[in-house]
């Protein structure tokens, strides 16, 4: 309400002063503090650990079930070969016992190439020294929309200084839209004006073709 966010400087009878991040100065009245709400940074510097908050929206229409090629290409990634190797013997005795017709792959349970995805990225924050695994630790899918399958990231990241921070972040989110494509899934993004110009020049060929 009053633009502040940063550290209390000062607190005084009638007004209280507050060092914001950009270092301008924002004077909050005393009595705002009893009657409005505001976010107290101190339990993030208490508890050791940053939050990172943050989602990977993919292209629904890449979503598809692994094939056997798939499961082989994918167990190569080291991190991910226990996974894959535990959770296709799983798989597999749970259909055997449900005598499971294999000729479609809509019978049964089998894996996708989206739920392989979210236990890689599990895998690989795991390994990451920064990332507090006493703490809370999520990868989940979020509701469907315009905007494609959100894939969420909730942890807390060990270092709190917000440029190393913001570099740890970076760093996790490079290398995931870097990976994706190996399981065959595609990051979701809006028409720019470079897929509009593609599409104008593919309708302008084929018209003359």
């Amino acid at each position: 309400k009053y633009g502040a966010d940063g550290d209390v400087v000062d607190i005084g009878l009638h007004t209280v002063k507050v060092q914001n991040w950009d270092k301008t100065i924002s004077m909050i009245p005393t009595h705002a503090f009893m009657t409005d709400t505001f976010k107290n940074w101190r339990g993030m510097t208490e508890c050791g650990g940053r939050r990172i908050k943050r989602s990977l929206h993919l292209d629904m229409t890449s979503v598809r079930f692994l094939e056997d090629a798939d499961i082989k290409r994918l167990g190569s990634i080291q991190a991910l070969k226990p996974y894959l190797d535990g959770r296709a013997k799983e798989l597999s005795a749970w259909n055997q016992s449900k005598n499971v017709d294999g000729s479609s792959p809509v019978n049964g349970r089998r894996l996708t190439n989206i739920g392989t995805f979210r236990a890689y990225i599990e895998c690989y924050l795991e390994g990451l020294e920064p990332i507090r695994e006493d703490m809370t630790f999520l990868v989940r899918q979020l509701p469907p929309s315009t905007e494609g399958v959100p894939l969420e990231i909730y942890c807390f990241s060990g270092e709190q200084r917000w440029k190393h921070f913001e570099g740890i972040m970076g760093d996790i989110f490079d290398h995931l839209m870097a990976v994706v494509r190996e399981f065959d899934l595609r990051v979701y993004q809006q028409p720019g004006s470079a897929d509009l110009q593609r599409l104008v020049e593919q309708s302008a060929g084929s018209s003359r073709g």
